[in-house]
């Protein structure tokens, strides 16, 4: 294993470190990476003594050279190194006399003799961007996104007489995103940390601790350096490969492809999981299937039937311009520029002249790459624009889609006119290192597309239960921000874009939604876990997993939904046709528990969102903090403002009022009986909105002689203990024969003694902290008044001695009907356990159904005719035989009774969301 060096050496934002051992040092190469690794040696205290590097091109000094001329190192510029395979005099004699101990080759294009390689004591390291063996060669970050190597990285090795070939001395790698381009990978991971790792090398061979790894050959592969004239995209390849062709020629060389006889040049590739949106085909020459010029981009098809995207297209002429607007005739009027925005063209134009040295005045027809700019040049225009326009913000695409000077101005005035791009979103985010990442959650009220202070400017605590301890304080939602939540809602439905928006693109957004929940499912479930206390495994999975699943069951369903047309009496003599539509309802209102956060959620919101409605959201007041970062990220999947949004708050308040709006027309609440009938009432009064309510459960699980009792017994702790008891459908309390009663419990009690109670993010935990504090006072409470009236307490029921809100399984026997344990919901890690006598079925399902709820059930026995039978008469909406918590998105969920009405999940889910118009009409 290669050694990587300690943490200190790789953070240069905490400050100047100090090193004993220094180095005199050449620095022999070019561009803005080498002038980085030249500054962060000689601030670390390495003398550089020489810099080698190219002449000047069209009067422009390299980077290196201008920060090293400032510096007072010498510097020498030579055209080449060596002629006829040796090495010039003159060069070799300006070498030796800076005196080096050591050459450094951050970046370097030039071919450098062997005594120069080896004439230093320490010999000489080079940076490679690939992890070797692996893509030796010029164009190795090229190769690694045209291969679809799942990892990127770079390597610094000791150079030999080889090709990349040289011993290592440090490697470094890091995931390769699924749209990455070059100038991604290079920006995010292979310059910053390439800078490090380069001084961090140095470093190790001046403490006389640097490593020399031989390479293997297994492995090694060598690719040539890859130019235009070889970069054409050959088409029969999967959409995968296709787009991996792209992303690795993209910005340089570019994959190209002919188009009405002119090549066009390909940019921006990404990997279309969605729908295919409607679009104008576009024939390529080469290509089995046209293209789709659509309103987001060119969709390109690969041999397997999926589809990719490619945002950015380049004619032969240098033009730049969105796909999007391949067909588009004429060009964009002239803006007038005002006086402010004059002197800001003034200031661009200097930067311009500042960069383009050879040319004697920029001129409005000055094209940036004809007169010699290059992609380096680009970084450094977007760079000075920011530091020099108050903070202007350009892309690099920016100058590649307007290279002469009077597009340029005129792209930069929309800029700041606002007029060439949606307002950005800004997130005030709370950042937490945490699990081996940094969190970033939003706090703040979300409305109407952008996060935003409560408007009476009040917060409260969320509290993380694993410690007590405060994660940050959130927006406090008032009255005024309901009515505002709900206007930009209706506004959204009645006359935005959503409301006119066609099925298949409205699932194309959910779609796109749910892969970016899955891209951030780590991120989302530790924040689960922090404000929730949900074990990360369970939180990853189930909250997270089941979230995502349920977007992408719902999005497939928003071209599916539809009406029927009906047979009816004719009116003689004419003829009627009879039809009904299902139609969205307008603004709903939803509001969620704290149990599964994000879950709960999705189940409700996604169904929402597929019928076509716009939704005011209020999380639970204890667990707002995924619900906000979902809405982060319904932006970035580029659902419309006011679509969505979100208040924290209390239920007395924000919830109140929403029951009570009379702009909303559907109420969907998954919580207590108690608030529910108080919600129903406020809904009736109002304005009748339509309501569908998932309540209170008391779910029995009746567990017969002849089941299978391993199972039996893992199943009913699942389904007791699952999410630490905190589970709509938990099992509240377990009847099991009395045959194998006391078997029974005596292994649940041996099984509960195995149980990890601790840190949620521990992977090996089983059991995390309930979900508040006034929760696990509650459930305390409850286990007094079992005791008290009777029941057997045979283990747990107390508070674990640790910081935190955590409790001991519980687990009750000699539950008798007419008990507080018998009747009332724990919604906490308790198993109350009744037995009832052998073979008495319809005994012990007559006391199952003696209840006011009716959300879930069980059943385990051998006997099929017994399990259908027990199915048939038990009074629940879900019933489970031989297993437990099985639910699944395409099945329907929701209670009978007192558990409440209406169901989430499946198909059945949309009809909580639609209405029905009938429409007759007579020819």
């Amino acid at each position: 294993m290669l050694w990587r060096g300690g943490q200190a050496l790789r953070r240069f934002s905490t400050g100047r470190i100090c090193f004993k051992n220094k180095l005199k040092v050449a620095l022999i190469g070019q561009s803005l990476f080498g002038q980085e690794v030249y500054s962060h040696l000689c601030k670390e205290g390495h003398r550089v003594v020489g810099v080698f590097t190219v002449p000047d091109k069209d009067g422009k000094a390299d980077p290196l050279a201008l920060a090293a001329e400032k510096n007072g190192t010498p510097v020498f510029k030579f055209p080449r190194w060596r002629v006829k395979g040796k090495t010039i005099k003159e060069v070799a004699e300006a070498y030796r006399s800076v005196g080096a101990e050591l050459n450094v080759l951050p970046f370097c294009t030039q071919f450098i003799p062997m005594d120069v390689i080896d004439g230093p004591k320490h010999g000489s390291i080079i940076y490679h961007p690939s992890i070797l063996p692996r893509h030796r060669g010029a164009s190795a970050i090229n190769w690694t996104l045209i291969m679809g190597d799942k990892k990127a990285g770079f390597s610094v090795f000791w150079a030999d007489d080889g090709l990349d070939t040289g011993p290592i001395l440090l490697q470094r790698s890091c995931d390769v995103e699924p749209n990455d381009t070059v100038d991604a990978l290079y920006n995010r991971f292979l310059f910053p940390e390439g800078i490090k790792a380069m001084v961090e090398a140095v470093q190790l061979i001046a403490d006389g601790k640097a490593p020399r790894v031989p390479q293997s050959e297994e492995g090694a592969t060598y690719e040539g350096i890859q130019r235009k004239e070889n970069a054409e995209i050959s088409w029969d390849q999967s959409a995968e490969a296709l787009h991996n062709w792209i992303r690795g020629h993209d910005k340089v060389p570019g994959a190209w492809a002919e188009i009405n006889g002119q090549v066009v040049t390909f940019y921006g590739s990404s990997l279309l999981n969605s729908s295919i949106p409607p679009g104008e085909p576009l024939e390529i020459k080469g290509a089995e299937k046209p293209g789709l010029v659509t309103k987001n981009g060119l969709v390109l098809f690969g041999n397997d039937g999926k589809a990719l995207m490619v945002r950015n297209l380049q004619f032969e002429d240098g033009k730049m311009i969105p796909a999007s607007q391949y067909f588009s005739s004429g060009e964009m009027s002239v803006v007038e520029l005002t006086a402010e925005e004059v002197k800001v063209a003034e200031t661009i134009k200097v930067i311009w002249a500042g960069i383009l040295s050879n040319v004697p005045a920029i001129e409005d027809s000055t094209d940036f790459f004809k007169s010699g700019a290059s992609s380096m040049d680009v970084a450094r225009l977007v760079e000075e624009i920011r530091q020099k326009c108050g903070g202007l913000q350009l892309q690099n695409e920016d100058v590649y889609m307007a290279t002469k000077f009077e597009d340029f101005i005129q792209k930069v005035v929309r800029k700041l006119r606002g007029e060439d791009q949606e307002a950005e979103l800004m997130v005030d985010y709370v950042s937490k290192e945490i699990n081996d990442m940094t969190v970033k959650m939003p706090y703040q009220c979300f409305i109407n597309g952008q996060f935003t202070d409560a408007e009476d400017g009040k917060t409260y605590d969320t509290i993380n239960p694993t410690d007590g301890s405060t994660i940050c304080k959130v927006s406090y939602a008032s009255l005024v921000d309901v009515d505002k939540a709900v206007a930009a809602a209706k506004d959204a439905f009645e006359n935005g874009e959503w409301g006119r928006m066609n099925a298949r693109d409205r699932g194309r957004l959910m779609y796109r939604l749910a892969d970016l929940m899955e891209e951030k499912q780590e991120e989302l479930a530790t924040i689960e876990v922090l404000d929730s206390g949900a074990v990360y495994t369970l939180a990853l999975k189930t909250h997270i997993g089941m979230s995502v699943q349920t977007f992408r069951y719902f999005a497939g369903w928003c071209d599916k939904i539809q009406g029927s047309t009906i047979p009816i009496n004719q009116a003689r003599p004419n003829r009627n046709l009879t039809f009904t539509k299902k139609e969205p309802l307008g603004v709903c209102a939803i509001i969620i528990p704290w149990n599964y956060p994000l879950m709960m959620l999705a189940w409700k919101s996604a169904a929402c969102l597929a019928a076509g409605n716009t939704l005011v959201l209020k999380p639970a007041q204890v667990t707002p903090l995924t619900a906000l970062k979902f809405a982060e990220l319904s932006v970035k999947a580029g659902f419309p403002k006011g679509v969505i949004n979100i208040i924290p708050g209390s239920g007395g308040v924000a919830g109140q009022r929403l029951s009570e709006h009379p702009d909303i027309r559907k109420l969907g609440f998954t919580g207590s009986t108690l608030i529910g009938k108080q919600i129903m009432k406020s809904c009736a009064v109002s304005n009748l909105k339509k309501v569908s309510l998932e309540l209170g459960g008391k779910s029995p699980l009746i567990i017969f002689s002849d089941c299978e009792l391993d199972k039996a017994v893992r199943t009913g702790m699942g389904a007791v203990f699952f999410n630490k008891g905190e589970n709509c459908i938990a099992a509240g309390r377990l009847f099991v024969e009395e045959s194998i009663h006391d078997e029974f419990v005596t292994r649940v009690v041996e099984e509960i003694k195995k149980m990890k109670i601790g840190d949620p993010l521990d992977r090996s935990t089983d059991h995390g902290p309930q979900n508040h504090k006034a929760h696990l006072e509650k459930l305390l409470q409850y286990c007094e008044a079992g005791v008290k009236e009777g029941a057997t307490l045979v283990y747990g029921g107390r508070k674990v001695q640790r910081p935190g809100f955590f409790m001991e399984p519980t687990v009750f026997t000699d539950v008798e009907d007419h008990m507080y344990l018998a009747k009332e919901e724990s919604f906490g890690p308790i198993m109350v356990i009744s037995k009832f006598q052998n073979g008495d079925i319809d005994g012990v399902l007559q006391r199952a159904n003696n209840t006011e709820y009716g959300l879930a059930s069980g059943v385990f026995t051998r006997d099929i005719n017994k399990a259908m039978y027990v199915s048939e008469k038990l009074e629940a909406g879900t019933v489970f035989i031989n297993t437990y918590n099985k639910t699944d998105v395409a099945a329907p969920f929701g209670g009978f009774k007192q558990s409440g009405f209406g169901k989430d999940l499946g198909e059945e889910a949309l009809n909580e969301y639609l209405k029905t118009k009938s429409v007759t009409l007579e020819y």
